[in-house]
């Protein structure tokens, strides 16, 4: 059974990619919990060494938590096209290179595309919730649609201007905060988490 939040509780935030901390605090605020970002806290930035979401996502949330002794929350998340065979998925972040450069990393998504007829695409996030004591709790979250070229928008951040999830028509880079908070993949799994982790206790917060 998945470990509770109390009301009030502090949080450690398990990224140093100021894209995630904004849109996990923003999912975060309704619910009162005091969420601090692992570079306010100055925690370091583990290797990614796991071979997929969970994996990495837990690992990220068992060393913030251990570090600051708090419950940290992780994500692990990409962006994958079908006609790449599901990549640049866990490595979506490392093609943008050390300077985190998603322009580059778009342009190598498209030219890997080659053309191809098959523009399925999809994004996923993994929530992991660990404590210091070791327990983690993990929630996943997937939305599907299709990239686009040349990418559109400047809002979001990552590959989100290449990708127009299905029944829509803008990218996420052009939908606003709220309209992409509402069906992205780390809003679904936000959605479990917080039914699991937040619980009651936090209704009257909301």
């Amino acid at each position: 059974m998945a470990r509770c939040l109390p009301a009030g509780a502090r949080l450690a935030i398990a990224t140093h990619n100021a894209g995630k901390l904004r849109e996990i605090a923003a999912l975060l605020a309704p619910y009162g919990i005091d969420a601090v970002g692992a570079a306010a806290l100055g925690l370091p930035e583990p290797e990614e060494t796991a071979p997929d979401f969970i994996g990495n996502a837990r690992l990220k949330a068992r060393a913030a938590s251990v570090a600051a002794g708090l419950p940290a929350l992780a994500d692990d998340s990409g962006f994958c096209v079908a006609a790449l065979g599901g990549a640049p998925g866990v490595v979506s972040a490392r093609w943008a290179g050390p300077g985190r450069d998603f322009a580059t990393a778009m342009a190598r998504v498209w030219r890997g595309m080659d053309g191809a007829s098959d523009r399925r695409a999809w994004f996923v996030a993994v929530l992991t919730l660990a404590w210091p004591d070791g327990h983690a709790d993990s929630f996943f979250g997937r939305v599907d649609g299709e990239a686009v070229w040349p990418p559109r928008g400047t809002n979001g951040f990552g590959y989100d201007p290449m990708f127009v999830p299905l029944g829509a028509a803008e990218t996420f880079g052009e939908m606003t905060h709220a309209a992409k908070e509402a069906i992205s993949h780390r809003a679904r799994a936000f959605a479990q988490f917080a039914a699991a982790c937040l619980g009651t206790a936090h209704a009257a917060s909301r």
